[in-house]
């Protein structure tokens, strides 16, 4: 008879808490190929559990109804690994995003290719969100937030709009093709610029590859979607600082009008999960409504916060069957181990908007108060 790994009962019984099993029948048990799994776990936490599964050291029929599960009864709480605790001495004594370590994130995960990109997303390169209010599909979803984007700042032909992080231009190619606007749109990714540029080609748009901390430019809306992850708590009051300053003064807005569309969590952190910032998000932080408003204290005036963080669950499932449906296309550098890497990624994020762990909110900021109060959008 073999020897039972002296640490099993004590991740079954972790386990347990979530009501998962070992090498149980359910769809969201888990199956240990490699008993080493028990030491990786438990040492290194979230760490060691994903890097178990890219090794394919565990799997499980239901990657994101197992990350659930385990967020849910917080079993992440209870086993952060060392990593965890060396993240936030890093993040304490140093900051993680200046303008030469926030490139790292575009090189690394937005520069991955664009291949893989628009293979998961979609028609519409937009990798955030989508609003499915009244959609039915991805491409509807996320055309459905781009137009709510657009009534939120209440665009109107010949205004100058701003998107900090613009990705691949999806946001303002949309606002110039429906509203009439023209724009500029700043990224930290050579490859998204690239295909910006392409996919823009002949509206009045112009892609940068540029920091936002280098803008100081006037605009008569601001808009950010999806980047602000990026920021880190040390420097949300510069980027505000950054906004207010580009913000053109508009009497009938009270200053021009800021969208921030952005992922948010419940508690105060000051750095990522161990291996999303590992493999997927470098140096990035979700921040939290006490640290956001904390930041725009005396800039901004709330005028609008709308959540609808079970909206990206909807959209991360589509985003799999996209991407899963596609990978015998694209290239081989995507190899299997990516590919796991990948499906534990978007189960992951599926798992904190399921679990309610992470939020996804739209604020509507003016510098000065909308005379009369702004007309909220739904």
């Amino acid at each position: 008879m073999a020897a039972v790994h002296p640490l099993k009962h004590r991740v079954a019984e972790l386990l347990a808490l979530a009501d998962v099993r070992l090498d149980g029948t359910r769809d969201w048990d888990l199956q240990v190929h490699d008993e080493r799994l028990y030491t990786r776990a438990l040492a290194d936490g979230s760490l060691g559990l994903g890097e178990g599964y890219m090794d394919g050291w565990w799997d499980t029929r239901s990657l994101d109804g197992l990350l659930t599960r385990l967020l849910q009864s917080h079993l992440d709480d209870r086993v952060h690994g060392w990593h965890w605790v060396l993240d936030g001495l890093h993040a304490h004594l140093t900051n993680l995003q200046t303008r030469w370590r926030s490139r790292e994130v575009g090189k690394r995960h937005y520069d991955l290719g664009n291949d893989l990109y628009r293979a998961m997303l979609g028609q519409r390169l937009v990798y955030s969100c989508g609003y499915w209010a009244n959609a039915d599909h991805l491409d509807a979803a996320q055309e459905a937030k781009l137009d709510l984007v657009c009534r939120k700042l209440g665009l109107r032909p010949g205004m100058h709009v701003l998107d900090i992080g613009c990705g691949w231009g999806e946001a303002l190619k949309y606002t110039a093709e429906r509203y009439g606007v023209s724009g500029v749109g700043v990224t930290i990714s050579k490859e998204q610029a690239a295909l910006a540029r392409e996919l823009c080609a002949g509206l009045p748009i112009e892609i940068r590859v540029q920091d936002y901390r280098e803008l100081d430019e006037p605009f008569d809306r601001i808009l950010s979607i999806g980047m602000f992850e990026h920021v880190g708590v040390r420097n949300y009051r510069g980027y505000f600082d950054v906004v207010r300053r580009c913000l053109r003064e508009d009497p009938a807005t009270g200053g021009g009008l800021f969208l921030l569309h952005t992922i948010g969590t419940n508690v105060s952190t000051t750095h990522t999960d161990p291996w999303i910032g590992r493999y997927i998000f470098p140096n990035s932080m979700l921040p939290s409504a006490a640290q956001i408003t904390s930041a725009m204290e005396g800039l901004f005036v709330v005028e609008d916060w709308h959540g609808f963080g079970p909206d990206y669950d909807r959209t991360l499932q589509a985003w799999r069957s996209n991407i899963e449906a596609a990978w015998d296309r694209l290239p081989p550098r995507y190899d299997e181990r990516f590919r796991r890497m990948w499906r534990f990624y978007l189960g992951a994020s599926m798992a904190t908007f399921r679990s309610r762990r992470s939020q996804l909110w739209q604020l509507m900021l003016s510098p000065h108060g909308v005379p009369g109060g702004y007309s909220a959008q739904r």
